[in-house]
């Protein structure tokens, strides 16, 4: 396993951005015309929160904040992302998750707010967002969670519900879509359930957690490989990984953290590769091509790269649009990483 750190790399390696506050939403950008974007939400305890825009100078090797891209949110941002939109055919947009699903359209100097989307129309309360997933398949889609039990469907261009479902016994932490009508969300009640849009009456529960009222926290979707899903549990060091043709029992189990494991993310452009970080401030990278059959000791597999990083990781996304690179965000710092030595994946 080849191992680096913050302190040994090498320009061409390693970019680092300093926001003015502890950093918890974070996401690339899905553009052509944009790789090296990034959004980023502040997590500040009081309503005024922040997210700003900030795009990496491949000339000077910075990345830049436009101050005038950058906007008060209320409330953390649970959640930010992108349209999938890689040939720019539609208009930039950007979707945000706190006490609502908001929709915002980046402008050349400014950012907008389009849509406030709320189904809770006769309630001065909300139930807080925990996650949401966009569609690539269908952008006109965003599948939203929350605390309430429900998991909803939007359709962002009309700003109407198109399905609302109480998808768990308790609170909805991620959400994910496995294809255009179909999706999965984890739950404080300790299960990976799969929706498909087609019958709204039923679920398929593929895993429940082996520890009793542990909550699953995230949830990753193989876009490469539908098969297989990555789900994360409460305070635990493992990321267990699903194939839905073999429900309730894990085909691997990855144990080489050191402390909690806080988000994962499977390779946009191969079906074997998935990046996981955690509260050991490590960013570790797998490769699964040996799992193909249910393996209840799925343990004993190392990772093939390490990276360590100053802090806790509390955020990591992989970019579709530049494979060979990976951001995470600990504390006040986003960092995209590029193992220059292996190149892309």
């Amino acid at each position: 396993m080849e191992r680096y750190s913050q302190g040994t790399q090498k320009k061409s390696e390693i970019y680092t951005y300093e926001a003015p506050w502890q950093i918890y939403g974070m996401n690339w950008s899905v553009r052509n015309d944009k790789k090296f974007r990034l959004g980023i939400g502040s997590f500040l305890e009081e309503y005024n929160n922040r997210v700003e825009i900030i795009e990496l100078d491949e000339e000077s090797g910075e990345f830049r904040s436009d101050p005038r891209l950058a906007f008060d949110h209320p409330y953390p941002t649970t959640k930010i992302m992108f349209i999938p939109d890689k040939e720019c055919q539609r208009p930039d947009l950007l979707a945000t998750t706190g006490d609502y699903l908001r929709i915002w359209q980046i402008c050349e100097d400014r950012v907008e707010p389009k849509s406030l989307l709320n189904n809770n129309k006769n309630s001065e309360f909300c139930a807080p967002l925990t996650s949401f997933d966009w569609n690539d398949a269908d952008p006109k889609r965003i599948g939203t969670s929350s605390i309430d039990t429900t998991c909803t469907i939007w359709d962002i261009e009309k700003e109407v519900v198109d399905t609302q479902l109480i998808a768990h016994d308790k609170e909805v932490y991620d959400i994910a879509w496995g294809e255009v009508g179909v999706f999965a969300s984890v739950s404080a009640d300790g299960s990976v359930r799969v929706f498909d849009l087609r019958d709204k009456e039923h679920s398929t529960i593929i895993y429940e957690s082996s520890q009793p009222e542990t909550p699953l926290l995230r949830l990753g979707w193989n876009k490469q490989d539908p098969r297989f899903i990555a789900t994360i549990l409460m305070d635990s060091c493992k990321v267990v990984i699903l194939d839905i043709r073999f429900p309730t029992l894990p085909v691997a189990e990855l144990q080489r953290h050191q402390a909690s494991v806080n988000t994962i993310a499977w390779a946009p452009h191969s079906p074997c590769h998935i990046c996981t970080a955690g509260d050991d401030s490590q960013a570790l990278i797998w490769e699964l091509s040996s799992v193909s059959q249910p393996l209840v000791e799925g343990g004993g597999l190392d990772p093939i790269l390490a990276y360590t990083a100053a802090a806790e990781i509390n955020q990591l996304q992989w970019s579709s649009m530049q494979p060979d690179w990976v951001a995470i965000a600990f504390s006040n710092e986003v960092q995209i990483l590029r193992d220059t030595n292996r190149g892309p994946i």
